[in-house]
């Protein structure tokens, strides 16, 4: 069974920073790429930052590139996303999960970034 308990969200200033953490299940992060996903109200959920299995290659979506960045720990089974520079429209719930994502039962409770004044 897949584990995937994210932490680290908030309530932040435009600018601010924030570190989110991811605690997988350990086969299945070892094994595969992971990603940070978020969802705003009313929207779908997109990838904004992925990692390959060793951590040597990353990729980012364009309205992050600059200002998020993506690491892993394989041997704590966790993954990072460092967050600079937030905006108000950086205002989601984040997740995290296999790149491309598993099944709809895989996903965890997620945490909440709230980017305000």
């Amino acid at each position: 069974q897949v584990q995937l308990v994210e932490s680290g969200g908030g309530l932040v200033q435009p600018g601010g920073s924030l570190r989110l953490s991811c605690a997988a299940s350990g086969s299945i992060f070892r094994l595969n790429p992971m990603g940070w996903y978020r969802q705003a109200p009313g929207k779908q959920r997109e990838l904004v930052a992925g990692i390959t299995s060793g951590g040597g290659s990353t990729r980012y979506a364009d309205s992050v590139k600059g200002r998020f960045t993506i690491s892993r720990d394989n041997a704590k089974n966790t993954v990072y996303l460092q967050m600079n520079s937030l905006k108000p429209e950086d205002t989601a719930v984040y997740f995290c999960n296999t790149d491309p994502p598993l099944g709809k039962g895989s996903w965890g409770l997620g945490t909440q970034v709230t980017v305000s004044s």
